[in-house]
C-alpha cells in the first residue's frame, strides 16, 4: 500500500470556507489527495483540512467545500466604514 500523499492547489486556499455535509465554517488550509483505505485495497480522495474557530482543524471531501456566506456586519462595522 502506497502512503505518498500529494498537497492539491484550490482557490478557495486560505480563504473561508463551508463544509455543505456539517454546515461548519472555517478557514481552508489545505487539500490532500490521501489515500483513505483502511484495507489493503487503496482508495485515493481529496480531503480539506479546514480550521475551524476554535483552531482545531477538521476533514471533509473537497468537493464539499464551498465560499462561507458573508457575515452580516454589525452596527459597530458599518460606523467604522463611514468614518473611514
Amino acid at each position: 500500500m502506497s502512503e505518498c500523499y500529494e498537497y492539491v492547489p484550490h482557490r478557495l486556499l486560505h480563504q473561508r470556507v463551508r463544509d455543505i455535509a456539517s454546515g461548519a465554517e472555517g478557514v481552508l488550509m489545505a487539500v490532500i489527495n490521501e489515500n483513505v483505505s483502511d484495507t489493503g485495497i487503496e482508495r485515493w480522495m481529496e480531503l480539506a483540512y479546514i480550521r475551524g474557530a476554535s483552531g482545531r482543524e477538521f476533514t471533509t471531501a473537497a468537493s464539499n467545500v464551498e465560499p462561507a456566506p458573508h457575515q452580516p456586519q454589525t452596527a459597530a462595522g458599518r460606523r467604522d466604514q463611514r468614518s473611514a
